[in-house]
């Protein structure tokens, strides 16, 4: 006789496995009821304290995430995403560490701690979250300047952040790159680039790599709405349609591009259809569990050798464009307000928890105390840290001068560098 807790958990598998099958040979209606009512047995078992709520965490929950995808020229992923407790309660701990730190960063650029450039992520924090769940770190990203939370989902830790903002040694990028550079080679993150779509012709070059030694695996390219219009997309895009590259474009629509409303700046603001000849859909950028499953059927796609998608994210950011500027003047209060009472990321995952029954009230608010406690130990090693030492200005420079010439504007004039500075 098999024993209590085994029989239990083959039939949760068993009926798991059988809920998908119908899924797939069902209408719309159907799936959804069906989800619906898986939701509603899961959360009743763990109300009664039944054997599922001591074997279940990582036990298979369905969710149909409400907002529909939106395709071009492909058939969109099902709205019924198979997730489990391990992973949601991991999306929200996750979620909350970003919204924190990025707050903390806020209080770091006013207090002239953080100096130059910084652009902050709340609000955005699902598209980051939903997107390295489906990921691995073989996966390549490379993105835009709006990058502290991809060095955190890559694995980058928040002490990296943090020094790399105040331009410390122990930063992501030895404080010599700050908010715009973050940067892990080991995770295939590829960086922020400070300059508007300079990343998507190199995520074409990743996604090359990739095609060219044969791995199994894809290349993200992120940027904004207000990079959408760059000519540089465009090439990159054509020449990763020709390639057939494994190769994801995702655009994080905030709807601003600096203080241009996307109204004003695009006469086609429907960005996944931008591509043209290369298919896309539209994905609610605040439900990570969207997200996810947007960038798991996208990848899917990609590395089966049918090239290259564009994924629009419907998302939202709190802040300004950049600390220096205020958020405010090009749109009202009130319409930041509706989105966080309507839309908030972080907190869609925590009502997730409590409709399910995931985690009590109680145990919640110590996840948030213990991210809050990591953030700020980050701030207190990040001030903690030294300043890069004068020796650091020419590290990463070409150093050897010997048979180097430049040649004279007149065309005619060489200059042999070893001359001018010496062996």
């Amino acid at each position: 006789q098999f024993p209590r807790k085994m029989a239990a958990s083959l039939l949760r598998a068993a009926g798991a496995g059988l809920l998908q099958r119908a899924m797939r040979h069902t209408s719309a209606p159907q799936c959804a009821l069906a989800g619906i009512q898986h939701q509603r047995g899961f959360a009743s078992s763990k109300k009664k304290g039944t054997e599922s709520e001591s074997s279940g965490d990582d036990d298979v929950i369905m969710i149909n995430i409400p907002i529909p995808f939106k395709a071009h020229r492909i058939d969109p992923p099902s709205q019924a995403v198979a997730t489990s407790k391990t992973e949601i309660i991991g999306m929200f701990t996750q979620a909350y560490l970003m919204r924190r730190l990025e707050i903390a960063a806020d209080v770091l650029y006013k207090g002239k701690f953080i100096r130059g450039f910084c652009h902050l992520y709340d609000g955005q924090e699902a598209v980051c979250v939903g997107m390295e769940a489906a990921l691995t770190k073989d996966d390549a990203i490379v993105t835009s300047y709006r990058d502290h939370c991809t060095h955190i989902g890559r694995g980058g830790t928040p002490t990296e952040v943090m020094a790399e903002l105040m331009g410390r040694v122990d930063g992501a990028s030895q404080g010599m790159g700050g908010s715009m550079h973050m940067y892990k080679r080991d995770a295939h993150f590829f960086g922020g680039n400070g300059i508007v779509g300079a990343q998507t012709p190199i995520g074409a070059g990743l996604a090359f790599a990739m095609q060219y030694e044969n791995k199994p695996n894809v290349a993200v390219a992120m940027y904004g709405d207000g990079a959408a219009n760059q000519g540089q997309l465009f090439e990159a895009l054509n020449i990763a349609a020709l390639w057939d590259l494994p190769l994801i474009y995702v655009c994080e629509n905030n709807h601003y591009g600096m203080g241009t409303s996307v109204e004003k700046s695009a006469k086609s603001p429907e960005y996944y259809k931008r591509g043209d000849y290369v298919p896309g859909f539209k994905v609610d950028g605040m439900d990570a569990l969207a997200v996810k499953q947007a960038i798991k059927y996208a990848k899917e796609y990609c590395v089966s050798g049918k090239g290259p998608l564009v994924l629009e994210m419907d998302t939202y950011r709190y802040h300004g464009h950049s600390m220096s500027d205020p958020g405010s003047t090009y749109r009202t209060r009130d319409e930041i307000t509706g989105i966080r009472q309507e839309r908030d990321p972080v907190e869609r995952l925590r009502k997730l928890i409590l409709e399910h029954t995931l985690l009590d009230p109680t145990e919640i608010k110590a996840i948030e105390k213990e991210q809050r406690k990591i953030v700020e130990a980050a701030v207190a090693a990040g001030k903690a840290s030294p300043e890069p030492p004068t020796s650091n200005l020419m590290k990463y420079m070409n150093q050897v001068k010997d048979n180097v010439v430049v040649r004279g504007v007149d065309g005619q004039t060489r200059t042999n560098l070893q001359d001018v500075y010496g062996a």
